[in-house]
């Protein structure tokens, strides 16, 4: 009883002081609140004007592309109309070039070769850890909700699917990384295309009734020895768009180099470095323009919709699969990986970003979207450079969370749709070979497509059948890309808190290197400018 006694005040505090520490807060929210004047208002406005201008845009988009919807605009009128948002993805895609370039030189320059490898192990970790989270989660929703229950003969088809081999793409994927010519690979990719070719097969014969053909008529022996074999060859072609996988094995290793060579390697450094610097002032010129651009690409892409009623039945179904798959990787485990890693507020970083995944909506390119996310990262949650200039670019070509994501979910609905029966092992190949397709499907609108073919091809499915889900893709593929820009962005995050002590060594070193590095200047600079040592101090212009 004494002992009953003696708990009851200790609970009755600990809840006394529970509800003195709700009182103390109410009380700081109402004093924050009362206290706020026109000026903070105005204050967060401006802070925040981008990322409202562009929310709002989002919904006017989608109101006005509904609006347009019953006026039946021509295809002409159509892309006449969508001119504005055209020019923003060619704005942004300008950029996406000389920003991976200069971003991945300068970000791998600035650590030496052990941080700048640590911090690439950790970046490769976290990206195969999400993709193949992402794969379970696609697997697993759409092996409960079923969504390809019933036949295919009533679903809508739209478009044509070009065959590829899984060798064929895979090895496109290594040769890609190795561009031999650095010109070109700005503006082209290698892609294996397939053409019919006759091959003559000898027939092996011992008759001497063929010994005897030969003699009386050459022609008619010259039939009987050869015979023509049509066969389908691999020829190397090419597509248009930037190799973005070469350009980053060719910065990376560059970067590398021009890292070990320090001192002469300064002037290498420093231009890069301006570059990058002019490149994120342009993006921020861009940056106003941004709103009214993803507001016409939405309205645009509404207008441009043939027949909404094709999106019913089994396709609604795998739409809404789709989202509920999406939305679990992105609201659920990649905020949770953030939390248990950084013990930090996910929401409060993902705040952050709102901008950059507003703009991968619109845009449906993880490359184009690169500039804001650049400018999200640094400017408004702190990243530090050296992290999001190694991460973000080799984040957007090969880190594709949402990508994966949906192409084992398409490949088991399409086999759902079919009535094919899918074994342990034939789900274990679609999990591979989707993370390993969505690596190589480049950050351009509905790459994922292409490297479907892979996916099905891999367990005997029938590639024909991706025309049923093109209908919704493009929607869909809006989401896919906000989903594979918010898990660059975390990474980058997650990357720079388990940096952060070879950051601070770093720091440490050049902070004490720097005497040493302008006392060994010195000699150079009197031999170089002797014209310019009368100059007064002042002259100098500062980098």
């Amino acid at each position: 009883m004494t002992k009953g006694n003696g708990e009851d005040p200790k609970t009755g505090s600990r809840m006394e002081r529970i509800q003195q520490g709700v009182r103390k807060r109410t009380l700081l929210a109402k004093k924050k609140v009362q206290s706020i004047t026109k000026d903070d208002v105005k204050s967060y406005l401006l802070r925040n004007a981008f990322v409202l201008f562009t929310v709002v845009a989002v919904i006017l988009g989608v109101i006005l592309g509904f609006s347009l919807r019953s006026y039946k605009m021509s295809y002409r009128e159509v892309k006449y109309f969508s001119f504005p948002g055209e020019l923003l993805m060619r704005m942004l895609q300008m950029l996406v070039l000389p920003l991976i370039v200069s971003s991945l030189v300068t970000g791998i320059a600035a650590l030496d070769s052990k941080a700048s490898g640590k911090m690439g192990v950790r970046a490769v970790v976290y990206y195969m850890s999400t993709t193949i989270i992402a794969v379970l989660i696609g697997i697993i929703i759409v092996v409960i909700i079923h969504p390809g229950k019933g036949t295919k003969e009533n679903m809508h088809r739209e478009g044509k699917i070009v065959q590829v081999t899984a060798a064929d793409a895979f090895l496109d994927l290594i040769r890609n990384m190795f561009p031999p010519n650095l010109v070109e690979a700005c503006f082209k990719q290698f892609k294996t295309n397939y053409e019919k070719r006759m091959f003559k097969v000898d027939i092996s014969s011992n008759d001497t009734s063929t010994v005897a053909s030969i003699i009386s008529n050459v022609s008619e022996a010259m039939e009987t020895l050869t015979r023509m074999k049509e066969e389908i060859v691999p020829v190397p072609g090419s597509v248009n768009g930037v190799n973005a996988l070469g350009l980053v094995v060719f910065s990376i290793s560059f970067g590398l180099v021009i890292g070990s060579m320090k001192e002469q390697g300064q002037a290498l450094k420093d231009f890069f470095d301006s570059l990058n610097e002019a490149i994120m002032r342009l993006v921020a010129l861009i940056m106003w323009y941004a709103p009214l651009g993803i507001l016409f690409l939405i309205a645009g892409k509404i207008v441009e919709m043939e027949d909404m009623g094709v999106i019913g039945g089994q396709l609604a179904m795998y739409t809404v699969t789709v989202i509920i798959g999406l939305l679990i990787h992105a609201v659920i485990v990649l905020p949770l990986l953030y939390f248990l890693i950084t013990r930090k507020n996910p929401w409060v970083f993902i705040g952050g970003l709102i901008q950059a995944l507003v703009t991968a909506l619109g845009t449906s390119s993880s490359s184009a979207t690169l500039p804001v996310t650049f400018k999200c990262l640094e400017e408004i949650n702190g990243v530090d450079k050296r992290v999001t200039r190694f991460v973000l670019p080799v984040g957007a070509t090969i880190n594709m969370d949402g990508t994966a994501l949906y192409e084992a979910l398409a490949a088991i609905f399409i086999a759902q749709v079919n009535n094919f029966d899918l074994n342990f092992g034939q789900i274990i190949t679609i999990s591979i070979t989707a993370t390993a397709a969505s690596i190589g499907a480049a950050g351009i609108p509905q790459a994922g497509l292409v490297t479907m073919v892979i996916v099905l091809t891999s367990v005997g499915l029938p590639t024909d059948d991706i025309t049923l889900i093109i209908a919704v893709d493009w929607f869909l593929d809006r989401l896919r890309t906000t989903t594979n820009v918010l898990g660059d962005s975390i990474g980058a995050g997650i990357v720079e808190h388990l940096s952060r002590h070879e950051l601070k060594n770093r720091d440490a070193e050049m902070g004490n290197s720097v005497i040493e590095e302008n006392e060994m200047k010195k000699p150079y600079q009197l031999i170089s400018q002797e014209n310019e040592s009368e100059k007064p101090l002042d002259s100098e212009t500062k980098m």
